[in-house]
């Protein structure tokens, strides 16, 4: 499977919600780092750590959260995905979008590292009363 092939594929399981799609192809080592200034800032190893620190937040804390690329630089088994976040703040019940770039590296058909790059301001209305 192409680099590519397995980045859309995740995507793919974040808008279906589909867990196991979104984790099996995280490498045992991952290193996932959100952006500061995001809700969940910092860096996660490991698909467990992301799911704790990152997901079941996302899922527990949010209306409607979704992460859409609207296109994609591919250089070997670096993916680029440009796109947007969107979502309502379940505590504020206030809205948000958002554009992002995450980097996104892989060691054959497994991801190893991803980085998030996000206007973090437009998120952090929403969490605010």
């Amino acid at each position: 499977m192409q680099s590519l092939d397995i980045i859309k594929s995740l995507y793919a399981g974040f808008a279906a919600g589909d867990m196991p799609a979104i984790l099996a192809n995280m490498a045992p080592q991952i290193v996932w780092t959100e952006a500061e200034g995001y809700p969940y800032a910092g860096t996660f190893v490991g698909p467990q750590e992301i799911l704790d620190g990152v997901f079941t937040k996302l899922a527990t804390e949010w209306h409607g959260y979704m992460a859409v690329p609207d296109r994609y630089v591919v250089q070997g088994e670096e993916v680029v995905a440009f796109g947007h976040y969107s979502g309502t703040y379940k505590a504020t019940g206030k809205s948000f979008r958002a554009p992002f770039v995450h980097a996104w590296t892989l060691d054959g058909e497994k991801i190893v590292a991803f980085v998030q790059y996000v206007d973090t301001v437009l998120v952090q209305r929403a969490l605010q009363a």
